[in-house]
Parts: C-alpha cells; sequence; structure tokens
C-alpha cells in the first residue's frame, strides 16, 4: 500500500492543477471538478466526488490524506454559538468556533495548537506550544465548518484568525491558507471578511498587510509598555513604540480601519487615564477599539471590569470621534469566548477542560 502523502488542501489552484495534470497525466477540467468538489460543494469524501471517474478516485484515495479533521467533542452555546474541538492526523487537536449573527456568520479559526505569547490573562496562554497548523490544517477548519453550518440553512461570511496561536508565529502556513480561501473560484471569502489578529509580531504585520490586503487587529491591552510587557509579553521585544510605527505602515485599502482589541481588566488597565492615553497613542492611525470584557477562566488570578468602568471607558474614547464597541459576550457558557479556547489535549496530556 502506498504511503498518503498528499494533502490536496494544502495545494493553491494552481499547484493542484500542476499535480493533476502535468505529474499525473489527467486533462484540465479534472483539476477543475476536484478544485470545486474541495471548496465549492465542500465534499471532503473523496467517494462522494461522483463526476470523477472511478479509477481516479480510487487513485485519489490511495495516496491523498483525508480532507478533514475529526470531530472530538461538540458544544452548542445558549446564544447560538458552536464549538468544535477538532482533531487531526497525529492525535493533536484545537477548538474552532462559529458564531451566527443575523446578517453574517463568523469562525474565529486556530493557527498553532497551543501558543508560544503566554500572555497571563488568555486560557490559550495556558497551554505551551505544542506545534504549527499546516495550511491544510487552517483551510480545513474552514471548508470542515462551513459544510456544517450551509447544511443547515445558515451563512459563513467572515473568518477570524483570533483563535488558539499567534498566527504571524506560523506565517508561511498561515498566508497561504488565506490566499486559498480567498481565491475567487473556491470559497471565495473576501479581504473585507477575513480579519488576522496578532499579538505585535510587527515585521510579520507588515508583510502580511502587503501579502494578502485583509483586515488587521492588533491585541493591545495596554498602552504602557510596563503593563503591556506583563499583560501581552512580546512587548518586550517589539514595544509600543515599534508597534504604533507597524500600525501606521499597516497598508490599509478603501476606508477601512485597524482594530484594536482591549480586554478590561479590573484595576489593571481599566481607569480614565488609561483611556486617555489610549486615544493619545492612536491618534493619526485609522482605527475602531473592541472594549472586551474579560471571560475568567478556572484558576485566573484577573477579575473583568465592571459594566460602570466599561462605559465609562468608552466614553472618554467614543467622544474623541474613535469608533469604540464594547464587544458582546458570546460563547461564554461553553469557554467559546474571547481568550477562553483551549486544545483538550496537549502532547503528553489527555486530560479534559471542557465539561
Amino acid at each position: 500500500m502506498k504511503e498518503k502523502t498528499i494533502r490536496l488542501t494544502s495545494l493553491s489552484r494552481e499547484e493542484l492543477n500542476t499535480l493533476i495534470v502535468d505529474d499525473w497525466g489527467e486533462k484540465p477540467f479534472r483539476a477543475k471538478q476536484l478544485w470545486s468538489w474541495l471548496y465549492v460543494k465542500l465534499v471532503n469524501d473523496v467517494s462522494d466526488m461522483t463526476d470523477l471517474s472511478k479509477l481516479f478516485r480510487a487513485k485519489l484515495e490511495e495516496v491523498c490524506q483525508p480532507l478533514s479533521p475529526t470531530v472530538q467533542s461538540r458544544q452548542m452555546s445558549k446564544d447560538g454559538t458552536e464549538k468544535w474541538l477538532l482533531s487531526f492526523t497525529d492525535g493533536q487537536q484545537v477548538e474552532t468556533v462559529y458564531i451566527p449573527e443575523e446578517e453574517r456568520g463568523t469562525l474565529c479559526v486556530s493557527s498553532q495548537v497551543g501558543c508560544s505569547l503566554a500572555c497571563p490573562f488568555c486560557f490559550t496562554g495556558t497551554q505551551k506550544l505544542v506545534r504549527n497548523l499546516t495550511t491544510s490544517e487552517i483551510v480545513e477548519q474552514v471548508t470542515f465548518a462551513r459544510s456544517q453550518v450551509e447544511a443547515r440553512g445558515q451563512r459563513l461570511t467572515n473568518i477570524v484568525l483570533m483563535g488558539m496561536g499567534e498566527p504571524l508565529h506560523n506565517y508561511a502556513a498561515v498566508a497561504k491558507a488565506v490566499k486559498i480561501i480567498l481565491d475567487s473560484s473556491g470559497l471565495a471569502i473576501g479581504t473585507r471578511k477575513i480579519t488576522l489578529s496578532t499579538s505585535g509580531v510587527v515585521p510579520k504585520m507588515v508583510q502580511a498587510g502587503y501579502d494578502l490586503g485583509i483586515n488587521l487587529a492588533i491585541s493591545l491591552h495596554s498602552v504602557r509598555d510596563d503593563v503591556r510587557d506583563q499583560l501581552v509579553p512580546i512587548n518586550k521585544k517589539y514595544n509600543l513604540a515599534a508597534l504604533r510605527k507597524g500600525a501606521k505602515e499597516y497598508p490599509l485599502k478603501g476606508n477601512r480601519s485597524i482594530t484594536w482589541e482591549y480586554v478590561m481588566l479590573d484595576g489593571i488597565n481599566d481607569s480614565p487615564d488609561d483611556a486617555r492615553m489610549l486615544v493619545k497613542y492612536l491618534k493619526g492611525i485609522p482605527s475602531k477599539v473592541n472594549l472586551i470584557p474579560f471571560n475568567p477562566w478556572p484558576g485566573t488570578p484577573y477579575k473583568p471590569s465592571s459594566a460602570q468602568k466599561i462605559e465609562e471607558f468608552q466614553n472618554i474614547v467614543g467622544n474623541t470621534g474613535l469608533v469604540t464597541v464594547i464587544r458582546e459576550r458570546r460563547g461564554e457558557d461553553i469557554q467559546a469566548a474571547c481568550g477562553q479556547l483551549k486544545g483538550e489535549r496537549e502532547s503528553g496530556d489527555t486530560s479534559s477542560v471542557n465539561s
């Protein structure tokens, strides 16, 4: 038996055409059919690709790895948010979250198993980095989720790379996955509908703007270096001055803005002075501020800011003309909210974190 070495979902449309036509000697229409099955019809089993010949399907099944991750668990929040724990061929696992809204459906996609950033307020940060996800493992989160939600009449219109991991620490795989997701003959999710979230890997952040042209969200959380050094340790390498410079260099298209994520932590970063410093920091940068009520997780030493403090903070920032939104809590009851994602199994650890 041949080893199954080919990951179809890791290939761009051009690479798939080269494999099918140049390497395998098939007609070009076969590559187009296969691409359509993968990204338009969202079929995850070669045997279901019924307009391909039996001989061609047999060849695909012989050498190609599975087209979809394995679902280890599925949880549904009372607000409709859905979370899957997905397992890959080596047994490593990540969480992927679908957030339905009236006019759109957003998928929160992971880019790493675990995370190396160790931000102390983030549950994912308590799981050490195990490995980067491959291009196919990123793409398959999208194809799997879209097939699931569309089968029941919902929509998947937006992608946020805000799940487990720092996307820019896995840049090559993330960039290629985004290009596959963008392809207009397949998933066709446009640049305005994809957001990459980073904690501030400044050189790659600017590169992503030129390479991909997608939206950018920056996990800020404080505009005081001493505080941000603690909350977002990568600040010790790329401090607030470097981050601001990178944000100003990011090539924004049209009337787009950079989104700044700001988790509200009681007594840490939620004072009126913090709000005024934030306004000063963002001056001259097209910006939208997302104020995120802290989502507690087991063992965290942090507490969420009160609703009154968050509203006061919003008023100070918003009254200067900056678009400032208090993010609605979604999926908190199933630990699917911002900062709560964590793979059920770490390397060598089979304990569950889900109830």
